[in-house]
């Protein structure tokens, strides 16, 4: 079960691990997040960037270093990781490597009403899903390729990406190809339902069958 965190945003865990490296300005951190591409890898709402600091400076997981000015900008205060702040950064990620946690994509919100659309709709939007999905494989993969001389270490959760979207890609391609040669299980029934605007008996018994008892 995850645990409750004094500071429970993600984007917590990502400022704590840019300013490991060295102390830096929020401005800085956000720079060094984005060029980094961290807005891929977890939800980042980046207006909350100077809240999600000052509660990390509160709990003692960042101390103010000092200020910094450069021309004619405004001072900026330096942050710089404190032993809380790096104890609390090993543990977030012990967290999140070794517990898994049952997340729900819209993908799988969308499956669990597929009764909503007709087959055939169903098989074109899955299609058209497919298409997309292998072009963003594809720009995906050549990102990667390009990123080669950098360590393994700084692309493993482009990989694992890579391996999720590949994954669902074969689901998806096995599940259009029952549709299409008309060997999913009950497609007749799925069918005239859409086509009657009736519920078979059959299909509302199997679904009373799965339906969860009051």
């Amino acid at each position: 079960m995850a645990k409750r965190r004094k500071v429970g945003n993600l984007l917590g865990l990502a400022v704590l691990s840019t300013v490991s490296a060295r102390p830096m300005h929020p401005y800085e951190m956000a720079s060094l997040m984005r060029a980094r591409g961290k807005e891929h890898d977890m939800d980042i709402k980046w207006g909350s960037l100077y809240t999600v600091v000052a509660n990390l400076e509160k709990h003692g997981f960042l101390a103010v270093e000092g200020s910094d000015r450069k021309g004619a900008r405004p001072e900026r205060t330096v942050y710089r990781i404190t032993d809380a702040g790096r104890d609390e950064l090993a543990d977030w990620v012990r967290e999140l490597i070794g517990e898994p946690v049952r997340e729900r994509p819209r993908f799988e919100a969308g499956l669990s009403v597929l009764g909503a659309l007709g087959p055939d709709e169903t098989a074109a939007l899955l299609r058209r899903r497919l298409d997309l999905m292998e072009r963003r494989i594809a720009d995906d993969e050549a990102a990667l390729a390009a990123a080669s001389d950098l360590p393994r270490l700084f692309l493993i959760e482009s990989e694992y990406d890579l391996a999720i979207q590949r994954a669902e890609v074969a689901w998806v391609r096995g599940f259009l190809a029952e549709i299409e040669d008309g060997t999913l299980p009950h497609l007749d029934l799925w069918r005239a339902f859409h086509e009657t605007g009736e519920l078979p008996p059959e299909l509302a018994e199997l679904a009373e069958r799965g339906a969860a008892p009051d």
